[in-house]
């Protein structure tokens, strides 16, 4: 099934964006949110109580696909309606147990079910399954994103660029990795590692959703496999700190409203990429590396965040490749089993490559 129309739920930085790129790539695109818009955007705009879940079908049934960018907690209700329609159904959640309802959903789905489609699970998912097929036997895939203000301030040095929400789940939910060969759950917030990117010194440390479903995929076919988010150095112990020394981890909520409160978001902002695998070829064992810093772009006459850009740009490259025939028409979708040459081919997939520092 093409794609011609989709609808775009949620239009905040990062859905706005999404709506301008898949815009420009020749869709015909109508944004859906609660709130009024201040400016009219290049695109259909459409005013509905996305929290009405009894109407979401009725909504959507005019598009041929949708693309969530909305919290996650609205995610499972809006993949439903999207199945009951028979939509191409993406977003960008990194929420495991959505992604696990998603997948139940897409053994039956006359569409695609392509949950985890931004930067982290998605693109450096895509990343790390590209490096680890060029060796024989792989030892280690290791993922690292951070996406950080480029001038830090106070101890934190962080600003809530992302959705607390989503920031609070990975601080403090389980991380799923391989080890040895087994695949197992550990602690958050831990495994602290130090590493620099483009002379600047980060620390990076395990947090939750990131992998996908890598690790199912790569299950005794990888010795070891994780994901850690990074930042400046010391922002680990603090959130240790508040999290757990005053007990914040169980106020989620109010946690949340306490770190945006005290860290907006910044225009000046970067995403940090590195993405390492090990493994053997031709007997030798080596090393390669996809080691990228993004910073904020141009995009219809307006000034765009890396997070915003490197999220949006992911997902419309994978509705790029299902509507170009190059991914699956129909079931669930592994970012890992993307082709990464194929990505960076369509027009929004390009930028990755253009616009690395």
């Amino acid at each position: 099934m093409s794609i011609q129309k989709i609808a775009v739920l949620g239009l905040g930085k990062v859905g706005s964006l999404t709506a301008r790129m898949l815009t420009n790539a020749g869709f015909q695109v109508t944004g859906i949110d609660t709130r009024e818009l201040r400016r009219t955007p290049p695109f259909e705009v459409r005013s509905a109580d996305l929290g009405d879940t009894s109407g979401l079908p009725a909504l959507l049934r005019p598009y041929d696909a949708v693309i969530s960018c909305l919290p996650y907690i609205l995610n499972k209700d809006i993949a439903a309606a999207a199945h009951q329609e028979g939509l191409h159904y993406f977003d960008l959640t990194e929420d495991v147990p959505t992604t696990q309802a998603i997948r139940e959903l897409a053994k039956t789905s006359k569409g695609v079910m392509a949950p985890q489609c931004g930067l982290a699970p998605g693109f450096v998912g895509i990343v790390a399954a590209h490096l680890a097929g060029e060796f024989e036997k792989v030892r280690s895939v290791r993922m690292r994103v951070g996406a950080l203000p480029q001038h830090p301030t106070g101890h934190l040095g962080y600003a809530f660029n992302w959705s607390p929400e989503g920031v609070v789940n990975e601080y403090l939910n389980d991380c799923e990795v391989i080890e040895e060969g087994q695949h197992k759950w550990v602690s958050p917030m831990e495994w602290i590692e130090t590493l620099y990117v483009g002379g600047v010194k980060l620390e990076a440390f395990t947090t939750s959703g990131g992998l996908g479903t890598m690790c199912e995929t790569f299950d005794g076919k990888i010795e070891n496999l994780d994901y850690k988010s990074m930042r400046y150095p010391g922002h680990v112990d603090m959130m240790n700190f508040f999290f757990h020394e005053l007990l914040m981890r169980e106020r989620r909520e109010l946690a949340g409203e306490i770190l945006t409160n005290a860290k907006p978001p910044v225009d000046d902002d970067v995403v940090y990429v590195h993405v390492a695998a090990e493994g053997w070829s031709e007997g030798r064992l080596n090393r390669k590396e996809f080691v990228r810093a993004y910073y904020p772009i141009e995009v219809s006459g307006e000034r765009w965040t890396a997070i915003a850009w490197t999220t949006s740009a992911s997902a419309c490259a994978v509705i790029e490749m299902v509507n170009e025939g190059k991914l699956p028409s129909q079931g669930f979708i592994r970012q890992e089993e993307i082709s990464f040459e194929a990505f960076l081919k369509t027009p929004t997939g390009a930028l990755y490559g253009d616009m690395a520092g």
